[in-house]
């Protein structure tokens, strides 16, 4: 039988995915990889790694990058990621729904560029990225220049973070791809064993129940992110399902944080940047270390089982274990926001 709860706060930190968003199938296929790059098993590999940064998780299974060269492991990761997210669409099957003159993000803010925030001091993401899409009117690169860059896993310029459009020219490179059926053996030449089978199956990222509800009820600089994910992976995930990052966004690449999840220190950075004292602040979270960390802050922890079942999650400490944020009702009540959990 469910009950109801009420309590008061001044803020609410986010965890991101699996709990704003839902890559979880981009993210398993990109470990994956990894396990067997080096030879180990995936199953092992994906469960080590769910809710810590991937600058963490580089260092232990591959101990042979040099500390100069991480940032640009973590870069190349975090995009095999959004490739394995986008692949379907780009690639595969999705692409035959998706005509040259419709993108599936029509009408949306990524259409226009307008979900790249404009960012503060308290965001985690260079000034770089302060120069968006809308700002400087970029033009997307091409079709064939993009695959190339995702060929050779190279990194784009910030201001040209990738995402799926079909609405540019495609020089020539097997524009026959797209108006025509999903052909692997068409691809086979073009792109690698792991990217041909990430285009068979759809890894979309998708946006999770009663997220967007929620985050439209708490004021603006009322909420913060504070993810395991570092800003190419962050930021790509969370502007492919509509939601703009908070000008207050703590990624894992930050140099103010000494220590990831499970550690407390993103979601002190994120009450910090916000102005509030993290035992007065909400944090919603899916997975067992990220749960921790919010323990450890001293926050009101919500857990939502949207990436592990509740048995695997329930013993981590939450003080409220839901469903999904479906279950949660945040309302402004004077200066502070009152929640009501149904559990």
């Amino acid at each position: 039988m469910s009950s109801s709860h009420v309590f008061y706060a001044d803020a609410v930190l986010f965890d991101m995915d699996g709990t704003l968003t839902d890559s979880i199938q981009a993210v398993e296929a990109a470990w994956g990889k990894v396990a067997k790059d080096i030879g180990q098993d995936p199953q092992h590999v994906i469960a080590a790694t769910h809710g810590k940064r991937a600058v963490d998780n580089l260092a232990e299974f591959k101990p042979h990058i040099k500390e100069h060269e991480m940032d640009d492991e973590v870069t190349k990761f975090e995009e095999s990621i959004l490739y394995f997210a986008d692949a379907y669409n780009v690639h595969g099957p999705g692409s035959r729904r998706n005509s040259t003159t419709s993108s599936p993000f029509e009408n949306t803010p990524l259409s226009s560029g307008f979900a790249t925030p404009s960012l503060t001091p308290g965001s985690s993401a260079p000034s770089s990225r302060a120069s968006s899409f809308a700002a400087h009117q970029v033009r997307r690169p091409s079709f064939g220049t993009r695959l190339g860059s995702m060929l050779s896993m190279s990194v784009m310029p910030e201001a040209q973070v990738y995402e799926p459009t079909f609405d540019d020219g495609f020089d020539g490179v097997n524009s026959e791809l797209v108006r025509n059926e999903w052909n692997p053996k068409a691809l086979k030449h073009e792109l690698q064993a792991w990217q041909l089978e990430a285009a068979g199956v759809d890894r979309s990222v998708r946006i999770l129940p009663g997220v967007k509800r929620m985050m439209d009820s708490i004021p603006a600089g009322r909420y913060a992110v504070a993810t395991s994910g570092a800003k190419t992976y962050a930021y790509g995930c969370m502007t492919r399902v509509g939601i703009t990052p908070p000008p207050v966004t703590i990624t894992a690449d930050d140099k103010r944080l000494k220590a990831g999840k499970p550690a407390p220190d993103p979601f002190l950075l994120a009450a910090k940047c916000l102005g509030y004292d993290a035992s007065k602040c909400v944090v919603f979270e899916d997975s067992p270390s990220g749960i921790r960390a919010g323990v450890a802050s001293g926050a009101t922890v919500i857990a939502v089982c949207t990436s592990h079942e509740r048995s695997k999650i329930e013993n981590s400490g939450a003080h409220y274990l839901v469903e999904n944020m479906n279950s949660v009702k945040c309302e402004v009540e004077g200066d502070k926001l009152k929640f009501t959990v149904v559990c």
